[in-house]
């Protein structure tokens, strides 16, 4: 066993399948999102970690799989939150009790890095921090606040700036669906807006989904009305056309996308937005993800 306290249930991105999951704070400090389930449950209310227990879970960790473990992901929602000075602690006990670790990696909200200066992140790139995930969600303001994200544009684009500026690799994810049938076009075309001005490395789409019901995302967006299959298609079609990225790499796999799309952006330009085209005007001949399959 991981000498690793957990409190379920526990997140991490897909590309961290193999990476030691740390936990340095418990849920999300923001949590308003209302198209968000991750960080509802009654254990999951955020609280930042002791230095000491963080530590002393790295060393026992390190004890036992020091020199099997080669990435770490820093968990809850948004570990970034925490101040520099104890970012660079755990960073460098990582370092110390992991030495064979070539990747760490962490979830992070924009507004996380409002009050975090250039040089702080340049210091949390040099100790080691070398991925982050940014869930954007939308490009459009209106749309932002109607789902009340706490984001604009512009603070998003500021964070995923500075961790560019530092070296840091951003990997940005997008909602398909998430501005419902009033706002998809503005949803789709700021999204790639947003993309276009601060080239991702990664940049990744899902489809927005409400496992638990869509009473508390509606009560802020009343007037939301979800897109079908085909609209998903043409809204992802909008976007893409409007993205103009230079080397990014594009995954639209999630469980929740009916069409997986896969490529660099933008050498594969042409052929990701030949395949959705397919898929509006002819879905039976493209191999869509069953419904089945799609199950959240």
């Amino acid at each position: 066993m991981i000498p690793i306290r957990y409190v379920e249930p526990v997140f991490r991105p897909p590309s961290e399948a193999e990476s030691l999951i740390l936990p340095v704070t418990d849920g999300c400090s923001w949590n308003h999102c209302t198209f968000c389930e991750m960080y509802t449950a009654p254990q999951k209310k955020f609280r930042a970690r002791d230095d000491a227990e963080i530590i002393d879970s790295l060393r026992l960790t390190g004890e036992r799989y020091g020199d099997q473990i080669r990435r770490v992901f820093l968990a809850d929602g948004d570990a970034l939150v925490l101040p520099t000075r104890r970012l660079l602690t755990i960073l460098e006990a990582i370092r110390t009790h992991l030495p064979a670790v070539r990747r760490i990696s962490s979830y992070c909200l924009p507004r996380n890095l409002r009050k975090k200066a250039q040089s702080e992140i340049d210091e949390l790139a040099a100790a080691g921090l070398s991925m982050v995930y940014v869930g954007a969600e939308s490009g459009d303001d209106q749309v932002l606040t109607k789902v009340n994200k706490g984001e604009t544009f512009i603070s998003t684009c500021e964070a995923l700036e500075k961790f560019g500026a530092a070296g840091i690799s951003r990997s940005v994810m997008i909602l398909n669906g998430l501005g419902g049938k009033v706002f998809s076009q503005q949803h789709a075309e700021n999204s790639a807006r947003l993309a276009n001005a601060v080239q991702p490395e990664y940049l990744a789409t899902l489809v927005v989904s409400f496992p638990k019901g869509e009473q508390r995302f509606r009560a802020d967006f009343p007037e939301w009305e979800p897109l079908g299959q085909s609209e998903l298609f043409v809204e992802m079609e909008r976007f893409l056309s409007a993205l103009e990225l230079k080397r990014t790499v594009f995954r639209s796999d999630h469980a929740s996308n009916w069409l997986v799309l896969k490529g660099t952006l933008g050498a594969d330009k042409e052929r990701l937005l030949a395949q959705v085209r397919q898929a509006i005007a002819a879905p039976e001949q493209v191999a869509l993800r069953p419904e089945w399959a799609r199950g959240l």
